[in-house]
């Protein structure tokens, strides 16, 4: 986070604990707030439908042009949080964030909403690209680090059912248009608080990364990649227009990564990928995530649309997920890790994550929630086990002046895995569906055939997610060469790997 020369401030600055503390409330609560909002407008899209006049095909850009901005634009963020400072770029995109929220909310026409939804994406992707690399380098002691993870890891798991209660309660009790509105207050109040207590960072300087054709290219290259990747389900994977523009953001993406390799002052560094804790834990996140969007969100498709579920309904039914997820990944997941490693702990979380999906794919299509449905949110406590110590680990090869790149790529890779996993597991759903109705099957019963379908392939990504793991992400390199120091002491903490991510940063 800090500029490469002797002169930077040292991190010692924001060492009170308090500053720490409230540093990272800060940036946990921006973190909320942007995950609230993509929860929060699923669960409006009717009724912002009905009043702004959007066709069927022209509301998907309420979220689309969100999704299109956020993914293809937090690496670059990521990046030039490194050059110009992570906290500039944390301000900056929460003030953006803030302000497209008001535009959002005051929006008279389906045009100016999109324009609205867009800008929201370009703040999310300023904030969150920068968000983890703050962390991480703001809580340099392995345990504090562990727990501040494990808020961060928190915000993210549980902020989609949170999103869901609270986007159907002000839908229902105003309007639409206060699922925007309330970002208002949160995002000030942010911004207040931030301004105070997060460090100051000069930055590594754009001389140290100015690659204009290289950010040209990334932009435009995941941009196009994550549009067609959004509009599959419109035109399917083998169509021309699918198969052209796949392969010309292939063609740009291959071309950032060539003038990367060859380019003075490159904007992506590859060295980053030599880390196996990076390479591994950003492959394994995109595959848990493809996988678990079949749990986020066909889990409540299928509360609404076969159980008959309202929205209100929907969200306090995923609500002891989300306790169970707080509750593991706040109270153990940092004792847990500090014992056992990251490692082990990822790989119990995702045989717990199997277990759920597994479960989902013999749910009846009269379901009792007690008996079908709540076990499966229990087990959902594997959140709480895996996304911490995933995160740690994609973290935890990244040298200071890269922090927040591997920040960036973390969070691109999430996008990634969400929207593969929009597209693939409910196109999949969807022609499952179609075609168990044309064998005569009820509404109910091919909607809940689809969604068994999707459950099933999610848990097989899920178990391909498991053997990325076990046979990537092993110890660090920089925690081998420091075991010989750490044999002598007889604390069970010694065997941890965190100090390696101490001394990545």
């Amino acid at each position: 986070m800090f500029a490469a020369s002797d002169s930077a401030p040292p991190p010692a600055s924001p060492a009170a604990p308090r500053s720490r503390r409230l540093a990272l409330g800060v940036i946990a609560t921006g973190t909320l707030m942007i995950i609230l909002d993509g929860s929060i407008v699923t669960v409006a899209m009717p009724a912002i439908q009905n009043d702004l006049g959007f066709t069927p095909v022209g509301l998907s850009w309420v979220v689309n042009a969100y999704l299109i901005a956020f993914g293809s634009l937090l690496l670059l963020a990521g990046r030039l949080g490194d050059l110009i400072g992570r906290r500039r770029m944390f301000l900056a995109g929460t003030a953006v964030f803030t302000a497209a929220s008001l535009l959002a909310g005051v929006a008279t026409s389906p045009a100016v909403l999109v324009a609205a939804r867009f800008l929201q994406g370009i703040g999310s992707a300023m904030a969150s690209a920068v968000s983890l690399g703050i962390l991480v380098t703001l809580f340099t002691e392995p345990r504090e680090r562990a727990r501040a993870i494990a808020v961060f890891s928190f915000t993210g798991a549980a902020g989609a059912s949170i999103g869901q209660v609270l986007g159907g309660v002000l839908t229902d009790a105003l309007n639409w248009h206060w699922i925007f509105f309330i970002n208002l207050p949160i995002g000030l109040a942010v911004l207040a608080i931030a301004v105070r207590v997060l460090p100051g960072d000069r930055g590594l300087g754009l001389r140290a990364g100015a690659d204009v054709l290289g950010a040209a290219l990334v932009t435009a290259g995941l941009m196009l990649g994550i549009y067609t990747v959004v509009k599959v389900e419109e035109y399917g994977w083998t169509s021309v227009r699918t198969l052209g523009l796949g392969a010309l953001a292939a063609v740009l993406l291959a071309a950032f990564l060539v003038r990367q390799a060859t380019a003075k002052n490159p904007l992506m560094p590859l060295r980053i990928f030599r880390s196996r804790s990076v390479s591994g834990a950003n492959l394994v996140q995109i595959l848990m995530v493809a996988a678990l969007f079949s749990f986020q969100i066909l889990v409540a498709l299928y509360l609404q649309k076969v159980l008959g579920y309202g929205a209100a309904e929907t969200g306090l039914a995923m609500l002891p997920a989300a306790a169970v997820i707080g509750a593991v990944s706040l109270g153990v997941s940092a004792r847990l890790n500090a014992r056992f490693g990251e490692r082990n702990v990822l790989l119990a979380g995702i045989v717990l994550l199997v277990g759920v999906l597994a479960l989902l794919t013999r749910v009846p299509v009269q379901a009792s929630y007690a008996v079908d449905l709540l076990p499966v949110m229990l087990l959902a406590a594997g959140f709480g086990l895996a996304l911490p110590a995933l995160t740690t680990l994609g973290m935890s090869g990244a040298n200071e002046e890269d922090a927040g790149l591997a920040s960036g790529l973390f969070n691109t890779t999430q996008q990634i895995g969400m929207a593969l996993g929009v597209a693939v597991l409910s196109t999949l759903a969807a022609s499952r569906t179609e075609s168990l109705a044309a064998d005569g099957r009820t509404a109910a019963e091919a909607l809940t055939g689809g969604y068994h379908l999707a459950f099933g392939v999610g848990a097989g990504l899920l178990v391909t997610a498991f053997a990325v793991a076990f046979t990537m992400l092993r110890r660090p390199e920089r925690q081998a060469a420091q075991e010989p120091e750490r044999q002598a002491d007889p604390e069970p903490a010694a065997d941890a790997p965190a100090p390696a991510h101490a001394a990545a940063v």
